[in-house]
């Protein structure tokens, strides 16, 4: 009888313990040796994205026509206004409007080959022109088993390692083999998996996120049925030994 009694709390331990896999991270670290070297990523911009565009010249009166103006005030001049009333708002179109150019197409081009377009077309003007592109509105949405957040992020770029630091990390109770990306590319939705366990995360095309990406981190078996009256395994293993023991002592 003490031999059932001690084989059911040792199952209640074994059930309550969590595995290696579904804790570490980056398991396997050996085999990024093997793996082509990270390419540097760039997003593009999309519909709607919000656009910061400076353009500087050792003359600033002749740069100045092609400075957003706001409230008498060019883009460049200083002020408090809210940044997002200080940027072009590319259109469902795919497109902005600028001073002296005109419509301008944006989506789908990253941030360097807009900056070279723009470059090139206002040279035409201001030989000596620089041109800096600022993404406004890059935010990444996650929600689940972590600290939920919306994260702005500042140079537009932002990989799942990243985002996870700036929420505090997974939760115990979350799972890091299969981590949701919910992602809009062309008005269509798509959907991706990230598992942080394996060192093949750095190769996943969801690595590196782009702006107003999802992203979900799902809760564990045992917090799911830690919703339910049998709350998990370890649970009903304590249960059941709890009613071991009554019977036991009623029946002596």
């Amino acid at each position: 009888m003490k031999n059932k009694i001690v084989l059911l709390l040792i199952s209640a331990l074994f059930f309550s313990c969590s595995t290696k896999k579904e804790i570490l991270y980056f398991q396997n670290p050996e085999n990024l040796e093997s793996m082509d070297k990270i390419k540097n990523f760039e997003p593009v911009f999309e519909v709607n994205d919000i656009l910061h565009i400076k353009v500087s010249s050792m003359n600033e009166e002749v740069a100045a026509p092609f400075q957003m103006r706001t409230g008498g005030q060019s883009q460049g001049g200083g002020g408090q206004q809210n940044p997002s009333l200080m940027g072009y708002m590319v259109d469902v179109d795919g497109n902005i409007q600028f001073p002296v150019l005109g419509k301008i197409e944006v989506a789908g081009k990253s941030r360097s080959e807009f900056e070279a377009i723009l470059t090139e077309k206002i040279q035409q003007y201001v030989t000596d022109a620089v041109v800096a592109v600022r993404l406004l509105n890059f935010r990444v949405i996650v929600l689940g088993e972590t600290g939920q957040s919306v994260v702005q992020v500042e140079n537009e770029q932002i990989t799942i390692p990243e985002l996870l630091a700036n929420v505090n990390g997974i939760t115990y109770d979350g799972r890091r083999d299969n981590i949701l990306v919910i992602r809009e590319i062309n008005g269509e939705r798509s959907f991706g998996r990230v598992d942080m366990t394996t060192s093949e995360v750095f190769e996943n095309p969801y690595y590196h996120l782009k702006q107003n990406d999802i992203v979900y981190v799902e809760p564990t078996y045992r917090k799911v049925k830690s919703a339910g009256f049998i709350t998990s395994y370890t649970g009903l293993i304590s249960l059941a030994t709890t009613i071991f023991g009554i019977v036991v002592l009623i029946t002596r």
